[in-house]
């Protein structure tokens, strides 16, 4: 569902807003033993990894209408990893040099290797992944941060669908805002070439009926604020090498609402229930 971005504002000159995309993602897993969270932690870092993450990034990079001009990705030990891509609006072959104060841009090779340094044109992607347990909880959390930012008349959220779908988002968190002005042809300014009321308004209907969302927008500063929290907990999707059906149904409901704590306390952003005390000293014990 995209509104507000087949309607083209003829424009004097150059498009120079600004376009930032945040885009922030916890899943969340039921991991009780040290070898539960430890193989949860190396099936995340397997499943994510920096080729896996590239990947990820050069399609958004297609959905957006960017170019890639160069990559830059490492793994970290002991887990997460991180990925950049530089990317522009024009194909390689229409890069104006005077965009780099009159010198001439240079563009790296996509060397395939854990590490690689590139120059950055006016546009960018990243993603950062961050695997979390505790011997406190028996809930483990993944998080990816992914950053999107543009300029001129590209804008990160015709992607939204594609990056929610490719992880398992338990809770998301997405921020956009828009700087700067561009001018129509009468020299008037013009401070959004989009309308938007809402970054839900960029979300697929079939993907927010699975979420309870809310926004915070602040209009006067083209800031859009949107969370999102999964409605409905299917025990087996958050199990890690347990099936529901061995469980008895007290086991069943304690661990549906130890997720169930968690969620609502990375959604609000407060620690709502506090340390269970308990979950700890029967982790030490084992």
């Amino acid at each position: 569902m995209m509104l507000g971005l087949t309607n083209k504002l003829k424009l004097y000159g150059f498009n120079n807003l600004t376009k930032t995309l945040s885009f922030n993602i916890y899943d969340v897993c039921y991991a009780r033993t040290k070898r539960e969270k430890k193989d949860y932690l190396a099936y995340i870092n397997d499943q994510y990894n920096s080729e896996r993450l590239t990947g990820i990034l050069r399609h958004v990079a297609e959905l957006i209408g960017a170019h890639v001009l160069n990559i830059a990705r490492q793994d970290y030990a002991p887990q997460g990893a991180s990925v950049v891509l530089l990317i522009a609006e024009e194909s390689i072959t229409e890069i104006d040099p005077s965009c780099n104060n009159g010198n001439s841009i240079t563009l790296l090779p996509l060397i395939h290797r854990e590490s690689v340094v590139g120059h950055l044109d006016k546009s960018h992607v990243t993603v950062h992944t961050y695997p979390e347990s505790h011997p406190g909880n028996e809930v483990s959390t993944f998080r990816v941060d992914i950053d999107v930012g543009t300029c001129g008349k590209i804008t990160p959220l015709t992607a939204l669908d594609y990056m929610i779908s490719s992880f398992e988002s338990d809770i998301i968190t997405i921020d956009y805002r828009v700087r700067g002005f561009t001018r129509d042809m009468h020299g008037n300014k013009f401070y959004l070439d989009h309308d938007i009321t809402s970054i839900q308004n960029f979300i697929d209907c079939s993907i927010l009926r699975r979420y309870d969302a809310i926004d915070i927008n602040v209009y006067q500063s083209n800031y859009f604020h949107t969370k999102m929290m999964r409605n409905e907990i299917v025990l087996d999707d958050y199990l890690f090498n347990m099936d529901a059906y061995e469980l008895s149904p007290d086991q069943r409901r304690n661990i549906r609402d130890k997720i169930s704590r968690e969620m609502i306390e990375i959604f609000y952003g407060m620690n709502v229930y506090g340390t269970n005390d308990d979950d700890l000293e029967e982790e030490q014990g084992e």
